[in-house]
């Protein structure tokens, strides 16, 4: 009698247990995104301030990795953050998970372990990353990212771009073109982080949840290194 309710209780929690395995997964790589993020903005000929204190969200995706699949391609999971408000003029919100995927990633990073910073310049890039899977370079402009301490010798670049795009492998860091290759929510892992089904403008437009324990790194640096959004006021209506 003891062994059957020891094996009824074993049932009950296993997928208790591994739910909370799974929201532990989510955790580390919220908490990976800040350090990630951290360094990157340590790094001497970093992202310029002044675009990053122009951009509605910023998307963080630690050690993006090269898989064997036909030709090849990459998987990397990571965060976005966006200023809240009706015009993108508040702090910054909750994380919210999401993918990156690519069949011509691979080549670019030459099979390396790579961490991606992306910068969304404009309303539209944002909404439409919150909306479903979007291709870069062709659902939403991508360009790799200047970088350096000021971005005025780039104004082309930044003027077409809504997402612009960063890399950092074995210590390198560059801009980096994305473009082929898709971005999109990773409902699943919200999900996960959560603890319940939310959609991703509910977390960063709606404000339904708290940013976790786990992300608290990440969203306190973002309101310290960019607390306004510098951009123009015509592009935020």
């Amino acid at each position: 009698m003891k062994k059957l309710l020891a094996l009824i209780f074993a049932i009950v929690m296993l997928p208790i247990s591994l739910m909370a395995a799974d929201s532990e997964k989510e955790q580390d790589r919220v908490k990976e995104a800040g350090v990630v993020l951290k360094e990157i903005i340590n790094i001497p000929e970093d992202i310029p301030k002044d675009l990053f204190d122009r951009a509605e969200c910023v998307v963080v995706l630690p050690s993006v990795k090269k898989f064997a699949i036909g030709l090849g391609g990459s998987y990397g999971r990571g965060v976005m953050s966006c200023r809240t408000g009706q015009h993108f003029t508040g702090p910054w919100s909750a994380p919210a998970m999401y993918a990156l995927e690519g069949g011509n990633i691979g080549f670019q990073l030459g099979g390396q372990a790579t961490d991606f910073v992306l910068l969304v310049m404009n309303p539209r890039g944002a909404e439409s990353l919150m909306g479903s899977k979007v291709k870069l370079g062709a659902d939403a402009a991508a360009a790799a990212g200047p970088k350096g301490r000021s971005a005025e010798g780039a104004t082309d670049i930044v003027m077409r771009a809504e997402i612009l795009s960063y890399s950092r492998s074995r210590g390198l860091f560059a801009g980096i073109s994305l473009e082929g290759s898709t971005l999109r929510p990773d409902n699943r892992a919200n999900e996960k982080l959560y603890g319940k089904k939310l959609s991703v403008k509910e977390i960063i437009r709606q404000g339904k949840v708290r940013t976790p324990a786990a992300g608290q790194e990440l969203i306190s640096l973002l309101n310290k290194h960019s607390p306004k959004n510098l951009s123009d006021p015509k592009s935020l209506q």
